[in-house]
């Protein structure tokens, strides 16, 4: 079986995104929250907070069944 991205349902702090990529990569999704964090300062914002809600629309959400 092939391992899919989803956005989280469990692990989520605004949509689910940051979640979804930890449960993926079966990482503490905190972790994935800091890394994320960092480069957003580092970067001024605006290029990873598009690709936030980018992948938002991107990624599906992980179904409750």
């Amino acid at each position: 079986m092939m391992k899919r991205l989803f956005r989280s349902r469990e692990n989520r702090m605004l949509l689910g995104v940051l979640g979804g990529i930890g449960e993926y990569f079966s990482v503490d999704p905190t972790i994935v929250r800091v890394i994320y964090l960092i480069i957003m300062f580092a970067t001024a914002f605006l290029p990873l907070t598009l690709l936030y809600f980018l992948l938002y629309l991107i990624i599906p959400e992980k179904d409750i069944y």
